[in-house]
């Protein structure tokens, strides 16, 4: 027997108005004045500064920095260091998908444990929690409101740092369903993909849980449900819903059980490339999975059962098929060649990969060369 943890934040509000509960909640902290971490699409089109009048609103003045790029970076942290000295706040606002929510997390822990992000990769490496961040979601994949991952590129080195901290988790988490009608179906269909990625790397993973397991579970049914008319229907209240339900029902799985082999190579393919994470996700997963079903055939047949209980256009399919064919439903590029992945990059990939905290968890360890042998499976059509 074995003890295990488990971390999410302290408060989480999902559904349709759900920012500005939150947002009266936080009003009544104390706070004197926040700085919102976006990314230039969602300041360009004013919804920074909508979440700033509605903090001003609750006594809260807030400044915006939005250089939260996607697969963000040592230098955007560094620069939103600057910002949070300049601004003299003492509450952080992520506001977007993972790259904001991981952005601002760098920010917060830097700003309360000194030193740089680089000094945080890892497992657990700080002393102190993070200056308060409350992370306001606008996608439904990534989880990164509520969980203890930070994944920052360093661009010198071309990796995704892996923190994997407790003192990362923000202490309110915001999924509100109505902004989440404005993604574009290209983004729906990543970040979905990237929370049943979460589901079913946590439910294989070896610190899996009856906890975790449960959550893995309720997501991988919700996604397969839901995820295709998300993205065909941008506009469907009751999709939107559900999925973001479903990405965190993934995100408190994996935040508690870990992940696997899929993001300790996507990692590697977003720091090389700049790759969308989720798409790598979606591409790996089905690979990484016919992979693992040497070690943890029982639980991936309960995924894929699952995925045609769930979605009749994958009755029939084995569960590495089902995945494939998922997929396939919500237009996820279908090699990482098309993606423009070089071959000759291959080992430098596993290398890294195989240092990845992500990967520690997988069911089976795998070697270098069925590493490089898993990137070869992907690199061509599914």
């Amino acid at each position: 027997m074995s003890v295990s943890h488990f971390f999410m934040p302290v408060q989480n509000i999902i559904g349709p108005g759900a920012l500005d509960e939150a947002l009266q909640i936080v009003g009544k902290m104390g706070f004197r004045k926040a700085l919102i971490v976006t990314d230039p699409g969602l300041s360009k089109i004013g919804v920074a500064n909508t979440v700033s009048d509605k903090l001003a609103a609750q006594g809260i003045p807030a400044s915006v920095f939005d250089g939260a790029q996607p697969n963000p970076t040592v230098s955007n942290v560094n620069a939103g260091l600057e910002a949070l000295k300049a601004a003299q706040a003492d509450l952080v606002v992520s506001l977007g998908g993972g790259s904001s929510h991981d952005c601002a997390k760098g920010i917060a822990l830097v700003a309360a444990n000194g030193g740089k992000i680089e000094d945080y990769e890892g497992v657990d490496k700080s002393a102190k929690p993070q200056l308060p961040l409350l992370a306001v979601n606008t996608t439904a994949g990534t989880a990164s409101e509520m969980t203890r991952f930070t994944i920052i590129t360093d661009e010198t080195r071309h990796v995704k740092m892996a923190i994997v901290d407790k003192h990362v988790t923000p202490f309110l988490s915001v999924n509100d369903s109505s902004m989440m009608e404005g993604m574009p179906a290209s983004l729906t269909a990543a970040t979905g993909m990237d929370a049943l990625t979460h589901a079913v790397e946590s439910y294989v993973s070896t610190a899996a849980t009856p906890l975790t397991d449960a959550c893995a579970v309720k997501a991988i049914e919700l996604i397969a449900r839901y995820l295709p008319t998300a993205v065909s229907e941008p506009k469907n209240q009751e999709a939107r819903e559900k999925m973001a339900y479903a990405q965190f029902l993934a995100g408190m799985a994996f935040n508690n059980a870990s992940l696997g082999y899929v993001h300790a190579m996507a990692h590697q393919l977003g720091g090389f490339y700049d790759l969308p994470h989720g798409v790598c996700n979606a591409l790996l997963l089905p690979h990484v999975e016919a992979f693992n079903m040497s070690a943890a055939s029982g639980k991936l047949n309960e995924v894929g059962a699952i995925l045609q209980a769930n979605n009749p256009q994958l009755a029939g399919l084995d569960p590495v098929a089902a995945i494939k064919k998922l997929a396939d439903i919500v237009g996820i590029p279908k090699s990482l060649e098309e993606l423009g992945v070089k071959r000759e990059d291959f080992d430098v990939l596993a290398e890294n990969a195989l240092k990845d905290v992500c990967g520690f968890t997988n069911p089976v360890q795998a070697s270098h060369a069925e590493i490089v042998g898993i990137f070869a499976e992907a690199y061509g059509p599914r």
